[in-house]
Formats: structure tokens, C-alpha cells, sequence
């Protein structure tokens, strides 16, 4: 069997938003890529042995006083690359083309007129009125391509909308391939990874089983792992993988924050202690989390305070069991076995947003699994999940045979309630925000929404306003709803909820919940919101 990372596409970030969507839209077609800064240096991306690069689009324009640049000498490794708005103006700068800003800044549909469909353009069907549609976003374009390239496509305001030089495989488009709003632009794509770079789908759950089983087998060796399970889908099949690795050296512990859902740890503890038969260990440090977070406002540091505190109970825990495996060795019980690993359900998208590229890119925040783990570690990292993006993950959770209960929970972070709390976290503020979730998880179910919906949940604003109940005066919190349908967690759009069930939800929500008078409902998109308010 071939090895599933042997063909990799590099994809070079400069700080474009649509970035991860190249990612996606390369993993969907079973080939497996990375994002790395433009900057990396071309020892590292040799290094890489990628089949093919592609330039991602960016906000800077070549002529900037600080444009992120890369090598002139990358064009000269023999490797396929495509470069995409931003990109492509930097392939005809650097290779000796001419870029010039456009007579207007050129954002959303154009029609584009191909005029070479022998390669990356192939397979392009026109659309009746012989013109393909595409999705701009810039504000400069090539008016001179450098020798040796020839233009391949246009629209009405650049001439120059698509270009390449086949003898080195070397392409550049204008417009943005990886957004459904160029309905072609998947199979441009395709034509990239498969015609161009000669790649092959061979990037499948089935076959990262068996590869992500061998590596934490030779990472773990004879030695125990602690894996913390948070009740999400990440976790959990994080969780079911590394046990189909190493067995009963895995001991899952799910430690109960303060900041859980409701019923959250009963709801986790028969899950997978009942169906996947796993050593479990469930810990109450709700009281050891809340005193940390005492007047802590600022999200970031909400993160890594419950990253660190996370850690120590791990690390404690591990210790726990290694002196009662201790004990048993001296009482003739059998050999020690020595915990010195963390097993995480760290995903992809978590990596790309909580650390800095030193580039263009921003982070935009820090995972606690990530960005909030401590300095210096007792434990070593096992994350067989670090590579994958979410919808993977639910795949792989059925290549592992888990149950749909499991796989299509919506997503829940690592801090749990303590991000959906603008403001200082307490006890009396999560037991309120856990009374209305459930009654908007309990609602959408009911409606039949559940399962069609990415997430659903509502969040405590730090915001109090004046009602009425009972003829009496009060001024209480204001709950917000959010819910929002994605493929992939990278963008969303918020749910167009019913009417009917909207007010249901408030009603119960403000006749049930002592403490909340008022219900807004969040109507904001990723980008340029996140999903999560904090």
C-alpha cells in the first residue's frame, strides 16, 4: 500500500482568508496537502518533496513596501505550481512580467472567456452564453506576462485573467478556484492535482486507519497514554483510535471543568465506557477551574488558563496511575507500566489558527489544546487527529465504527461555556447559560434541525436591560442564539431558524431561565465572524 502522505501539495499562505479553503477543496479530492508561511525558505519546501505548490491569494499588492515575497529560484524546482490572485501577480513579478493596479478594484462575479482548455482550463463546460463565471477579489492585475507564458483566459477587465508556461507547469489565475461561488473552480483544481501534478486520490479514512494505528504504535511503545476526552466528536474518536492502537495502555480521563454543557459528564461516561469497553476515570475539578477563572475576562487568557489547568490534572492523573501500577508491580501484580504521554483530539484548523505564521496571517486565536498548553510538559503530545480537518474526522469516526450519536454531536470547544460567557465566569453565570443551551439544543431537536445544522447554542452576554414580568420590574442578562450550517467549521452562514420555533425558544428561555429577560438572535457569517463569540 502506498504511503497516503507520498504525494503532498504544498500550499504557500499569504494571508489570504480563503486560505484553508484551498486545503479543503485539495483534501476532497483524496490528495493530501499542508499550509505553510510563504516564508518557510526552499531547503524546507525541498524538504517537503511536494507534487505540486500553490500560491495562495493575499491582501498585499507586489509594489508594497513590505509585500510578502518568495525566492525568484522556486520557479526552478522542476515542481508544478499555481499561483491564485495575489499568487499569480507575484509569479509574473518575479518571473519579469509587469503588474499595474486595476482601473477599479474588481470583487464578485465575472464572466470569464477561456481561450486554451487544453490543461488546467479543461473540462470546463461554458455556460449557455459561452462564459464561464468566477469569483474576483483584487485590486491590482498583470498587464505583461513574463517570457514564455501565454494567456489562457480573460474577462472584461483583465485581459490576463489566467495564464501559464507549459514547458515549465507553471500556472496563475485571477479569480479565486476554491469558493463555490466560481462553479468551475473544482474541476480547475482537479486539473491542477491530477492532470498537472500526476497526483492520485489515494488520501482516504481507510487508509490513514492503518497508517495513524503504526505511527502511535512506534510513538507510544510499551509506555501508557492519558487521553483527554472533552464529550465531543474530536476527542472521541481521538480517543477510539489510539485504543485500537495500544489497548488497555490507553486510559481515557474526562475531567469535569465547570464549564460543561448540562448533564455532560453522565452523558460522556456512559458513552464510552459502555460502548467502546475503555478504561475511563471521570474527574469533578469544577470548583480547582472556576477559582482560576475568578475575574478573568479577556478570552485569551480564559483559554490558556483552562489549556494549563487541563495539563496538571492530566499530568497529576498520570502520575496517580503510574504509582498505582507501582504498587501492583511490587505485590507480584505484573509490570510497571510507565504513563508518559497525553493523547489530544487536536484538529488541523486548530494548529492553523492558534499559531502565527510570522507572516501575513493572523492568528486569530489560541486553541486551548494548542496555543494554551504549558511551556514545559511532563507528558509528551499524541495527536492522531493533528492533521485532519473536522468532516475527516466524522468520516474517520465511522471508518472506526462508532455510532452517529457520537460522530454528528455538534461541536463543543475545549473552554467549553467559559468562551459563550462574555465577561467574568462564575458558577451562577454557567448554571443560567447551561439552562438556555439546553433549551435551544432541546427546540432544534425537536424540530427535526439537529442533525442539519453544523452548531447550535446560545451565549451570555455581558449586558443587562430592563423588562417586565409579573406587572414588576426587572433587569436582567441577554442570552444571544447562535446557528450557524458549514461544511467544514472553515466558513458558515447563519441558519434561517422559523419563525415559530425562534419564539419558542426566547419564550422558554425567558419563562424558564431566572436571570435572562431578553433573546437576540445572531445573524453574523464566518468570515468575517468566527462561530464562536469568543
Amino acid at each position: 500500500m502506498q504511503n497516503i502522505h507520498q504525494q503532498k501539495i504544498l500550499i504557500l499562505d499569504f494571508g489570504s482568508q480563503y486560505t484553508q479553503l484551498i486545503a479543503r477543496r485539495v483534501r476532497e479530492q483524496k490528495v493530501y496537502c499542508e499550509i505553510h508561511p510563504y516564508n518557510i525558505g526552499l531547503e524546507k519546501i525541498r524538504a517537503f518533496h511536494p507534487k505540486g505548490i500553490i500560491l495562495s491569494g493575499g491582501p498585499s499588492s507586489v509594489y508594497d513596501k513590505n509585500a510578502p515575497l518568495i525566492p525568484k529560484e522556486l520557479f526552478n524546482l522542476d515542481i508544478p505550481i499555481l499561483g491564485i490572485c495575489y499568487g499569480m501577480q507575484l509569479t509574473a513579478y518575479l518571473l519579469g512580467g509587469k503588474v499595474e493596479k486595476s482601473s477599479h478594484r474588481e470583487y464578485g462575479s465575472a464572466e470569464l472567456v477561456i481561450d486554451d482548455s487544453n490543461d488546467l482550463l479543461s473540462r470546463l463546460t461554458p455556460y449557455a452564453s459561452h462564459l464561464t463565471p468566477v469569483w474576483m477579489s483584487h485590486g491590482d492585475r498583470v498587464r505583461k506576462m513574463p517570457n514564455g507564458f501565454t494567456s489562457i483566459a480573460r474577462s472584461s477587465n483583465s485581459p490576463i485573467c489566467a495564464m501559464k508556461d507549459a514547458k515549465r507547469k507553471i500556472f496563475g489565475v485571477q479569480f479565486h478556484p476554491e469558493v463555490v461561488h466560481t462553479p468551475k473552480g473544482l474541476q480547475i483544481i482537479r486539473n491542477f492535482l491530477f492532470k498537472i501534478c500526476g497526483c492520485k486520490p489515494i488520501w482516504t479514512m481507510e487508509a490513514f486507519v492503518d497508517t495513524a494505528v503504526k505511527d502511535i504504535r512506534e510513538r507510544v511503545g510499551g509506555r501508557g497514554v492519558v487521553c483527554g476526552i472533552s464529550g465531543g466528536v474530536d476527542s472521541a474518536v481521538a480517543a477510539v483510535l489510539m485504543h485500537k492502537a495500544i489497548g488497555n495502555k490507553l486510559t481515557c480521563i474526562f475531567v469535569d471543568n465547570g464549564v460543561l454543557r448540562q448533564g455532560e459528564a453522565k452523558k460522556v461516561e456512559e458513552t464510552l465506557k459502555k460502548h467502546f469497553r475503555m478504561n475511563f476515570k471521570c474527574i469533578d475539578a469544577s470548583q480547582r477551574f472556576l477559582n482560576k477563572l475568578k475575574g478573568i475576562e479577556d478570552p485569551e487568557k480564559k483559554r490558556k488558563i483552562i489549556g494549563n489547568e487541563f495539563v496538571r490534572v492530566f499530568e497529576e492523573e498520570a502520575m496517580k496511575l503510574k504509582q498505582g501500577a507501582s504498587a501492583s508491580s511490587a505485590r507480584g501484580g505484573g509490570k510497571r507500566q510507565e504513563v508518559s504521554f497525553l493523547g489530544q483530539g487536536t484538529l488541523y484548523p486548530d494548529v492553523i489558527e492558534s499559531v502565527s505564521f510570522k507572516g501575513p496571517s493572523a492568528t486569530i486565536k489560541s486553541h486551548h489544546n494548542v496555543g494554551g498548553l504549558l511551556k514545559k510538559m511532563k507528558l509528551k503530545l499524541v495527536e492522531p487527529l493533528r492533521e485532519l480537518f473536522k468532516d475527516e474526522v466524522r468520516i474517520l469516526g465511522k471508518e472506526l465504527g462508532m455510532s452517529e450519536e457520537i460522530i454528528n454531536r455538534h461541536p463543543f470547544p475545549g473552554p467549553g461555556l467559559a468562551i459563550r460567557i462574555l465577561g467574568e465566569v462564575t458558577k451562577e453565570r454557567c448554571d443560567i447559560l447551561r439552562k438556555a443551551d439546553s433549551i435551544v439544543l432541546e427546540e432544534i431537536k425537536k424540530a427535526g434541525l439537529y442533525t442539519k445544522m453544523w452548531q447550535a447554542f446560545a451565549v451570555l452576554l455581558p449586558v443587562r436591560t430592563v423588562g417586565v414580568m409579573g406587572d414588576e420590574r426587572t433587569y436582567e442578562n441577554v442570552a444571544a442564539i447562535r446557528a450557524v450550517e458549514s461544511m467544514d467549521g472553515m466558513t458558515a452562514d447563519w441558519v434561517k431558524l422559523p419563525y415559530d420555533l425562534m419564539a419558542r425558544i426566547s419564550s422558554r428561555i425567558i419563562n424558564e431561565v431566572r436571570g435572562i429577560n431578553r433573546v437576540v438572535y445572531d445573524i453574523s457569517t464566518k468570515p468575517p465572524s468566527t462561530i464562536e463569540w469568543e
